[in-house]
Parts: C-alpha cells; sequence; structure tokens
C-alpha cells in the first residue's frame, strides 16, 4: 500500500507542469496559461507589465508571480481573475486599476464555490474591491497590500469582501484607503489575525451575522467609524489595538447584538468611544485597557449578563455612560484612574466602592453642547454632589472591589 501511495504521488509530480509567461516566452499573456494548464500545472509569470481582465480559473492550478509582475485592469468593468475551483493558488502578483461598477462585483481576485485554496503575498493599488470570497470554504488570506482612493462610501469597495463561508484565515494583511477594509456576512468558524486597517473611509472591520470566529492581534488605526460587529455570537476579540477612530459617529469597537462573546486583552486608545455596547449579552470583558478615550464604554439599549473585571479605565474623559437599569452586568475587579479611595489593608482592593457614571456623562447624554463645559469647575462640583448622593445616576452601578493598581500596564 505505501509503495502504490509513493508511486502515486511522484506519478503526479511528474504530471504536473510548469508554464512560464513572458514576453519573450512561447506563452505571452496570462490568459492562454491558464487555458494550456491542466490540474496541479504552475502558471510561472515573468516580471512585466500584462493588460488583461476576465481570465476565468476553472482548475486546481498555481499562479506565481516572479518579481511581481503587473496586471493592469485599466479600469475595466470585470475582475482581473475569476475564480471557481479547488485546491488553487494565486500570489506574487501586483494588481493595479481596478474598474469600478455600481451593477456588478468587481474584484482583483474574485472566487466562489471553492475550497482549499490560497491568496498570498500579492501587492493591490488603487482597486475597486481587492478580494471578493463568496460561497468558499478552507481558503487562506495572507499577507497581500491592499490600497484604494477612496473618498465617499459610494464610490468605493472593501478590502476583502467575504460572504457566506467558513473555515477561512485572513491573516498578515495590511489594508489602507478602502471603505471596509474587511467585511464579513454569514461567516462562520474563521479566523482574523495580525492584520493592518488604517485610514479606511468607514469601518476597519465589520461584520455582521458571523458566528463562531475569533478576532486577534489585530491593529485598527484611524478609520472613519472604526470597527463594526452586529448581529453575532459566540465571538472570541482578543490582543487587538483600536487607536485614533475619532469622529462624531466614530468608535473604537461598536458592538450591536452580540452574544455569549469574549471580549479580552485589547487596547482601546484615543477612540470617540472606546467600545459602544447596544443589545449585548452575556459578555465577559477582562483584562482590556481604555486610555484616553473620550468614553471608554458607552451603552445604549438593554444589555443583560454582561461582566467587565480586571480592565483598566485611565485617564479617559468618561469612563462610562450608561442609560438603562443595571440589568445584572457587573463591574469588579477594575482599576479605574478617577478613583480616590483608599486601601487601609494593603490587600490592593479599595475598600470604598467606586462608582464610575459620572453626573454630567448624564447631562451629556441629554444636552451634547453641554460639553464645552468639561473642565469647569462647576463639573467638578455636580460630580461630586452625585457621587455623594445618587439621583440621576445608576445607584447601584458600582465596582465593590476597585484596584489599586493597574492590571499589566501598558506604556
Amino acid at each position: 500500500m505505501r509503495c502504490l501511495i509513493l508511486f502515486l504521488f511522484f506519478t503526479i509530480t511528474l504530471q504536473a507542469n510548469t508554464i512560464k509567461v513572458c514576453a519573450s516566452c512561447d506563452v505571452k499573456t496570462i490568459k492562454e496559461a491558464v487555458l494550456l494548464a491542466k490540474k496541479g500545472d504552475t502558471v510561472l509569470v515573468k516580471k512585466g507589465l500584462y493588460k488583461e481582465t476576465k481570465i476565468y480559473i476553472s482548475k486546481g492550478i498555481h499562479l506565481v508571480g516572479e518579481n511581481y509582475p503587473v496586471i493592469d485592469a485599466e479600469f475595466k468593468t470585470d475582475s482581473v481573475f475569476a475564480v471557481k475551483a479547488n485546491d488553487f493558488s494565486i500570489s506574487g502578483f501586483k494588481f493595479k486599476n481596478i474598474g469600478m461598477s455600481y451593477i456588478k462585483e468587481i474584484a482583483a481576485v474574485f472566487v466562489s464555490h471553492s475550497k482549499n485554496f490560497t491568496i498570498k503575498d500579492n501587492i493591490l493599488e488603487n482597486v475597486f474591491y481587492g478580494f471578493i470570497i463568496q460561497s468558499s470554504k478552507f481558503g487562506l488570506i495572507q499577507n497581500n497590500k491592499v490600497t484604494g482612493n477612496s473618498e465617499k462610501e459610494s464610490t468605493s469597495g472593501n478590502g476583502v469582501h467575504v460572504w457566506k463561508c467558513k473555515k477561512l484565515r485572513i491573516e498578515q494583511n495590511k489594508i489602507f484607503g478602502m471603505r471596509d477594509a474587511i467585511y464579513l456576512e454569514f461567516v462562520n468558524e474563521s479566523s482574523i489575525s495580525n492584520n493592518i486597517s488604517a485610514d479606511n473611509i468607514r469601518y476597519g472591520l465589520h461584520f455582521m451575522f458571523s458566528n463562531h470566529n475569533e478576532y486577534n492581534n489585530n491593529e485598527f488605526r484611524n478609520n472613519g467609524a472604526g470597527v463594526a460587529v452586529m448581529f453575532s455570537k459566540f465571538i472570541k476579540m482578543h490582543h487587538n489595538t483600536f487607536h485614533f477612530n475619532w469622529g462624531t459617529a466614530s468608535y473604537g469597537l461598536l458592538l450591536k447584538e452580540i452574544y455569549d462573546a469574549e471580549i479580552h486583552d485589547n487596547y482601546f486608545e484615543q477612540n470617540t468611544v472606546g467600545i459602544n455596547i447596544d443589545g449585548c449579552n452575556r459578555i465577559t470583558y477582562k483584562s482590556n485597557h481604555f486610555i484616553r478615550n473620550g468614553w471608554a464604554l458607552k451603552f445604549t439599549g438593554g444589555c443583560y449578563t454582561n461582566t467587565f473585571e480586571y480592565n483598566n479605565f485611565m485617564h479617559n474623559a468618561f469612563d462610562l455612560s450608561y442609560n438603562s437599569r443595571l440589568n445584572d452586568n457587573k463591574f469588579e475587579a477594575n482599576y479605574w484612574s478617577e478613583y480616590t479611595g483608599y486601601d487601609i489593608d494593603k490587600n490592593g482592593l479599595g475598600d470604598v466602592p467606586h462608582r464610575p457614571v459620572k453626573l454630567f456623562s448624564y447631562i451629556v447624554g441629554k444636552t451634547p453642547e453641554t460639553m464645552i463645559l468639561l473642565r469647569s469647575l462647576f463639573v467638578d462640583i455636580i460630580n461630586f454632589s452625585e457621587k455623594v448622593s445618587p439621583v440621576f445616576t445608576p445607584d447601584k452601578l458600582i465596582d465593590k472591589t476597585p484596584l489599586m493598581r493597574p492590571v499589566n500596564p501598558v506604556e
């Protein structure tokens, strides 16, 4: 049996060919090479300029660019590669000038109904959509750099756009200047890790109706509205950085109707709102850092059975905005830089409970124009009076055991 397997392996290896493409080669276009290639073959594209689109791939072949050959789509209204195949790979190309359309989906690489594929080490410049992946599974999208020139949402597309897929890995990509850097809808059991999403006009990451996914070690920087996570459950988000997402409707992280999730060891710095939480239940927030945000946390809508523990709230304008009942949400053993209590028994926990909701936060929620008074003596007085005798803020929303020192402080 073992001999038979080895024989078959070497037979397949010998049958696989490499087809070279260049101006002086027998095969001069990528499209011609793809037509000639058989399953398992490699199409090796030499350095040069190729003005091609509508390259259809329906078999498991490997397209490899040598020294980043340039594929110029010349803004035509067709994708460069349209793939419907298993066991294929695309790597080492530079795509540019991908066309725009309001009636059809156009991308540098459009993949549908495929599995076991790899798209890596490509450079995409001035694209409408970078990658569109539909109804596919077991794919890797790795180490690609995608840049666009988006000016408004209606005339821009996404860097990585995924719909109705599962078991994908999207990792080590750098995406700039798109509408959404990464967009997922109906995507399950997938991992998004070690990506950089910056200067996109809407979201650095946007996903909806996508369950059992993990997002870790990503950086989301200076995006128009931050990151949006909606209508999903069983999510793990950890060791991500959300920073410099500023604007009247901007967040580090927007959560809407998220259930049974774990959000831990993330870093929220200098966002208008660190996390905006709307109708989310059974989420554990642990060991996150909220530093110099407008609001660290902002609750809107009914939220139930959420736990906040061992988080650092440091130098935010407001640590917490809360506009509903406590609803069995718990704040325990967090560090608050605004805490003014003491620790007589030296056990590291404050002896006096901390009330993180300020009266002025409540006032600003009702009348945003009052923000101009933020640093005034008047605000200090009303906050102190509400702290002593709560009337407008939730009297049961307290951290009974505030930490005296930060948890794993970050520079």
